[in-house]
Formats: structure tokens, sequence, C-alpha cells
């Protein structure tokens, strides 16, 4: 009689193991991730914002290499780096997806808080939000209240530097020289106007006698100092 009952079991197991593994295939992916691979895939590709998705393409021929959507969210902006294509999407988040696609091809998505807010109803405030800082290990996102610098490889926060008193940064006005991001701080204050413009690079705001962090991946901080 035991014998029955562990074969029954054991059969009602079997039985319900591909239930349970087609739950976990049905599952959203975190945060409404849509990401379409399509089997001709060119060499090279682009990156473009077009409708509700960002699509990578030949830019000779046309053919998509692969899409990516959000659901419920919209792309308002993108970003290019040997490797990367950032997106800034409607609801204030920041992703990074492989140019060319691998298994873990979306890498990391960072929330930027009160981004949404602020590019609600008005899309084209998206347009100079990302920023490449050089070399291209570095993704700095400018917002009014502050700038954000992430480290490309893994979304790790670096560093942040929040606007003045009675100021803030203007992702529309910036301005490059000779690998520095040169930011506008419009602040109320018209007089001082040294405080309306800001000068970052990789490692922060530049400024004499900084001791910035250093922006290495920890296995490269080790190998550096002989660990």
């Amino acid at each position: 009689m035991d014998r029955n009952r562990l074969a029954l079991a054991a059969v009602a197991a079997v039985l319900a193991l591909p239930l349970v593994t087609a739950a976990q295939h049905a599952r959203p992916a975190p945060y409404g991730d849509r990401l379409t691979v399509l089997p001709a895939a060119p060499a090279r590709s682009a990156v473009r914002v077009r409708g509700a998705a960002v699509e990578a393409y030949d830019p000779r021929s046309g053919a998509r290499s692969w899409t990516y959507r959000r659901d419920g969210r919209r792309p308002l902006a993108v970003r290019t780096a040997p490797g990367h294509a950032f997106a800034l999407w409607s609801d204030g988040m920041v992703t990074d997806t492989a140019r060319v696609l691998s298994v873990d091809a979306v890498r990391w998505h960072r929330a930027v808080p009160g981004l949404a807010g602020w590019l609600a109803g008005r899309p084209g405030r998206a347009a100079g939000v990302l920023q490449q800082l050089a070399p291209a290990g570095m993704l700095a996102v400018v917002t009014p209240e502050r700038i954000a610098a992430y480290r490309t490889a893994d979304g790790d926060l670096r560093w942040t530097l929040p606007a003045r008193r009675e100021c803030a940064f203007d992702p529309g006005r910036v301005a490059r020289v000779a690998g520095v991001l040169i930011v506008a701080q419009p602040c109320r204050d018209r007089d001082v106007w040294t405080q309306e413009l800001v000068a970052v690079d990789t490692l922060g705001r530049i400024a004499p006698g900084r001791t910035p962090l250093g922006n290495e991946l920890p296995a490269r901080v080790g190998a550096a100092r002989g660990v």
C-alpha cells in the first residue's frame, strides 16, 4: 500500500514539473522588459528611439538586430558608447543594453529620483540628460537637482554632485572641452556668474586639491595594488 502511494506521489511530481517550469517562464520580466532579438542581426548597428521602443539597426540596410520595450513606459533618449546603448525612460529609469546582445543583454537599471516628474509631459527635456564622460567607462545623468555618475560596466553609482542652493543644472546647456563636461547651473543671483558653470569629469567636480574616489571595478583595483 505504501509503495503504491509513493509511486502515485512520484508520478504526480513528474506531471507537475512542466507546469511549475511554465509558470516560472510566464512570470513578467523585471522592470517590464521586452527584449526581442531578431535572427538576421547586422554586424554593425546604430541605436535609436522609434515609437515605444529602443532599436538597434543597420544604418545602411535598415535591418533591425533587436528591439527593447518596457511595459507602460516610453524611451525618451538614447546615448551610445562602445558596446553600450543607454536609454532614458519616461518613468525616470536609465538602462544599459549591450550593443551586441548576449544572454544578459540588459545589463542594469537605475531609477533616478525626481526625474520622472520633471520629464512628465515634457519629453523634450530628455535631450542632454545622458552624458558620456571620457573615457567611456562612466555615464553622467544630469538633472536639475544633481549630476550622478554611474560606472557603465555594472551601473554602480560612483559620485553625485548636488546643485548649489537656489541654483539648478540645465541638461540642455552642456559643452565639452578636452574630455571635460561643462554644465550650466543657472542661479537666482545672476551677479555671481562663476556659480553658473560647473566642470566635471569621471572623478567628479573639477576643483583644486580634490581627492576623488577611484572608479575602477573592485577586481581591477586589487590587481593595480598587487593584491
